[in-house]
């Protein structure tokens, strides 16, 4: 009898063979966690599992060793799924729930439009955000109206203390824009839903860069999307720091989360600091800038690595070749301008999972970002991208979109064109030049 044994990505997986004979009785497998990044203070999570109990997801997290399981309830034209398991209060498997707090369950919403996208409230407390989704098929019923905003949905979670999260970005790129400008968003999701062995998604990691060039910081995150039992629970994995005198809670993970000490993977586990400062930190230059000190060390026990990388301002500054198992280094980065860095790990892929791509990018940090006094973080290129996105949402609200009442329209196109003029005014200040279409232009640009 051939036995394979894991148990998410700092235990060693086993492979053995067993003769099996009339008297056997009992099989017994010693697995051994070499990484330390859970006595680091390391805590793993999936933010975006669907159609699983509580319970079933706490069993499933602990078997992959994963620390926190997101349980979303939705939506799906006239099926309701978990949302008999919300209470907006418990976390299954905390010590106050009679758990050891090591795996925790913790039962939110993904909100969803069909157009305008999909938005995942973790962690809130009290009643739940409804109505969960808005806009017609295939997310709400047929014939609604929109009736609310992701944004919106957004800023009541953290009215009730939660995190946001944008899942599978960045489709489908129209209300997510307005949502990160405004500040409502913590976190997004770089994976790609359906392929799940296929490593982060460039064209995720593309789009997540334009906003980090315009000086928004949002986390990275890993979710599965889970709606089988295809997916793992955590086969893409969020770890976020928890320091290591502070007891492991839900909240002090929700904390990690809103703060960006975090790193997406498939795999490989790093750490990341620049000048001894972790991921999501903000540090701050004078107007002649200077140099920066970036240490780094990665590991893997499940996926060989080939490559580590160095990103700022999305670009590759640095890149080196490394063993499959472990690897660390630092390198010393000028800085003349406002810019952030991260780290990329690269990893050969398998036969089996990655026939057709023998390298994939296998996890990446959230950036420390470095203000240099006198020089915005603002990419013109980047910004009218992400302005006309905004503008397509208003496109949207004004034509094809289902209206609602005119009370609930004018509300909801406030919102999105307070984002608009918040992204359209920064890209004045700075003089940068962009077209206008009929309904935008003004005659302070002519």
């Amino acid at each position: 009898m051939y036995v394979e044994v894991a148990k998410g990505f700092e235990i060693r997986p086993i492979r053995k063979v067993f003769e099996v004979k009339p008297d056997t009785r009992e099989i017994v497998v010693e697995i051994e966690r070499v990484l330390p990044w859970r006595e680091r203070g390391w805590v793993t999570a999936d933010t975006h599992v669907h159609f699983l109990s509580p319970i079933s997801a706490l069993l499933e997290g602990a078997a992959e060793g994963v620390n926190v399981v997101n349980l979303l309830a939705s939506q799906w034209g006239e099926l309701m799924t978990n949302v008999g398991d919300f209470d907006g209060k418990t976390t299954w498997g905390a010590r106050e729930a009679g758990g050891d707090g090591e795996y925790l369950v913790r039962v939110g919403t993904e909100n969803r439009q069909h157009v305008m996208g999909h938005i995942s409230l973790l962690g809130y407390s009290g009643r739940i955000i409804a109505p969960m989704t808005t806009g017609g098929p295939d997310e709400s019923a047929l014939g609604d109206p929109i009736e609310i905003l992701l944004t919106e949905w957004a800023r009541q979670c953290k009215q009730q203390g939660g995190v946001v999260v944008l899942p599978h970005f960045p489709q489908p790129r129209a209300e997510h824009a307005a949502s990160i400008v405004s500040g409502d968003v913590d976190a997004i999701e770089m994976t790609a839903w359906g392929n799940l062995y296929g490593g982060i998604n460039p064209y995720s990691l593309s789009d997540w860069y334009r906003y980090l060039n315009c000086g928004y910081l949002v986390a990275a995150a890993g979710g599965t999307d889970k709606m089988s039992a295809n997916t793992a629970v955590g086969t893409v994995r969020t770890y976020a720091r928890i320091a290591p005198t502070e007891p492991f809670t839900y909240a002090a993970w929700m904390d990690a989360m809103r703060r960006a000490e975090t790193f997406v993977t498939y795999g490989p586990l790093l750490e990341f600091m620049v000048d001894g400062r972790p991921m999501g930190s903000r540090i701050e230059m004078s107007f002649s800038g200077g140099t920066v000190d970036v240490t780094w060390q990665v590991a893997s026990v499940t996926v060989p690595m080939s490559r580590v990388e160095l990103v700022v301002n999305g670009e590759i500054r640095e890149s080196l070749a490394v063993p499959p198992g472990q690897a660390s280094g630092n390198w010393s980065v000028k800085v003349e301008k406002s810019s952030w860095l991260a780290l990329l790990v690269r990893a050969l892929g398998t036969t089996r999972h990655y026939a057709d791509k023998p390298e994939i990018i296998a996890a990446h940090s959230s950036p420390v970002m470095v203000m240099v006094e006198g020089s915005p973080m603002l990419a013109a290129a980047d910004a009218l991208t992400i302005l006309e996105q905004i503008e397509g949402t208003l496109a949207y609200l004004d034509t094809v979109g289902t209206r609602a009442e005119d009370a609930a329209y004018r509300r909801m196109r406030l919102v999105v064109t307070s984002a608009h003029r918040a992204l359209h005014n920064r890209m004045h200040e700075q003089g940068t030049y962009h077209g206008h279409t009929p309904v935008t232009n003004h005659a302070e640009h002519r």
